[in-house]
């Protein structure tokens, strides 16, 4: 039986929230992440991986309108972190937005939301610690990448086992020093652009205009980066997940969504104006090495180049620890809902350890095909997750649109964080992913992404609604 209006009471999207407060002690999760904790993750969180490791390649692609792509997709994610923080300021959830797509749509969307997020986040667990892994062992030649993997996959396995404030410890020093290193870049950068840093020369706009101009693959190419930089946003979600566990969830949430917006503009749009005022786009070592290493060594910054290999790994390894936090959490939300097999919804000192387990376990069972099967299953993993972003922005786009007027309705007093312009902004950004999907359907390197994830959303939505089907009729 699907929903056809949204609600504010209480209903199988509480779960979560209602048996923790209603669970014996030690059976539900802790409040263990402190409002320090919640404040370092939203502010590192911005800073992913993506940003760091993915972001030559939409360079090279786009050139200097790469800041154009960034700034487009940035908006996008602004107006989606605002729909998705509306929504958990109203109803802290561990299940975030796949609690609340089972409140506004049904529990087939949180179903499907729910279960493609944590095949991403688990597939990303293992890419990362590749990642990570190379740059390890690029540093002592000899070591195999596999062994470091399993290091890194003990570590973060083991700390988010113990208690959730490890995963808070561990992901405020990370934020702290991708932080401040990437303040430190922008410093530099401006100052180098002025033509005030000693030894280098003001670039003016010879890196903007030169070498094809602005635009020098055209429209084309600014489409190919505009792929890559939504891409590169994943995981700014975390924090509402990790709200539902800390001091002050609503307030957390609050502030997270709030400052977004200089977040985003700061270091996303900001480091990407930099680097293409500094170095040539089609400079080689922008992709080899990666952007913000290039432009360190691009200004003879005697072992900038090497320290920023340090802050890249930090950001892998962050990435890896709250991935495995974040699929964990999203695991026993649906299981506490009803949405999956009971064992991953097992709570010990207040911690979902089974679902730990299992997404370490599918985060190296990836790590395994990498090296075994990297041409065939590996590859159609890769793809089958390509698009899962834009999937669980949509539900969350249309959970706000539904949910919104029942809240104004019936709970006025929950609307702390409220979308801008509502519903006009929800629409455009509808309309924003709706583009980008048609988008990804003409580039022939995204077109297999993009129907791949198709398939697996399809096939979760129809199970999921067989499984509300059933559950009616019970």
């Amino acid at each position: 039986m699907s929903r056809t209006t949204p609600s504010v009471e209480p209903s199988p999207a509480d779960t979560p929230t209602r048996s923790e407060s209603a669970a014996p002690p030690g059976d539900s999760l802790s409040h263990g992440l402190k409002q320090r904790h919640l404040s370092m993750i939203a502010l590192g969180g911005v800073i992913g991986a993506g940003l760091f490791v993915g972001s030559g390649a939409g360079i090279a692609a786009a050139g200097p309108s790469i800041v154009i792509a960034y700034a487009v997709s940035g908006l996008l994610v602004m107006l989606v972190m605002r729909m998705l923080g509306e929504m958990s300021a109203a109803y802290p959830s561990s299940g975030s937005f796949s609690a609340h797509a089972e409140r506004a749509i049904g529990p087939w969307a949180g179903f499907t939301a729910g279960w493609s997020f944590w095949v991403l986040l688990c597939t990303a667990v293992g890419l990362e610690g590749i990642g990570a892994a190379k740059i390890v062992s690029g540093w002592l030649p000899g070591t195999p990448e596999w062994a470091w993997v399993a290091l890194f996959m003990v570590v973060f396995c083991a700390a988010n086992l113990a208690a959730v404030k490890n995963f808070g410890e561990f992901e405020f020093w990370f934020a702290a020093l991708k932080v401040g290193a990437i303040t430190l870049f922008l410093v530099l950068g401006v100052l180098a652009i002025l033509g005030v840093l000693p030894g280098s020369d003001a670039p003016g706009l010879s890196n903007l205009t030169g070498d094809g101009g602005f635009l020098p693959n055209g429209s084309e190419g600014l489409v190919i980066g505009l792929l890559a930089s939504v891409f590169a946003y994943g995981g700014i979600e975390t924090v509402t997940i990790a709200a539902a566990e800390s001091e002050k969830p609503v307030e957390g949430v609050s502030k997270a969504v709030r400052t977004a917006m200089w977040r985003i503009a700061l270091f996303y749009i900001g480091s990407m104006a930099v680097i293409v005022t500094l170095v040539p786009w089609d400079d080689k070592a922008v992709v080899e090495k990666g952007p913000y290493v290039a432009t360190l060594d691009h200004l003879g910054i005697p072992g900038a180049g090497q320290l920023m290999n340090v802050v890249v790994l930090v950001a892998l390894l962050s990435a890896m620890n709250a991935n495995i936090y974040g699929s964990s959490r999203i695991a026993f939300s649906l299981v506490a809902r009803g949405q999956g097999p009971k064992a991953l919804g097992k709570v010990s000192g207040g911690v979902p350890r089974a679902a730990v387990l299992a997404s370490c376990v599918f985060g190296f069972v990836c790590v395994v095909l990498s090296y075994w099967r990297p041409d065939d299953v590996f590859a159609w993993l890769l793809n089958m997750i390509g698009a899962v972003i834009l999937v669980v922005w949509f539900f969350i786009a249309v959970s706000q649109l539904r949910m919104r007027r029942g809240l104004e309705r019936e709970a006025p007093e929950k609307l702390v964080v409220r979308m801008w312009a509502f519903p006009v902004l929800t629409w455009v950004a509808l309309a924003g992913m709706a583009a980008i999907f048609i988008l990804m359907a003409r580039e022939p390197g995204t077109r297999v992404q993009l129907y791949s994830t198709g398939g697996m959303t399809l096939f979760l939505a129809v199970v999921g609604y067989a499984w509300q089907r059933t559950r009616a009729r019970d």
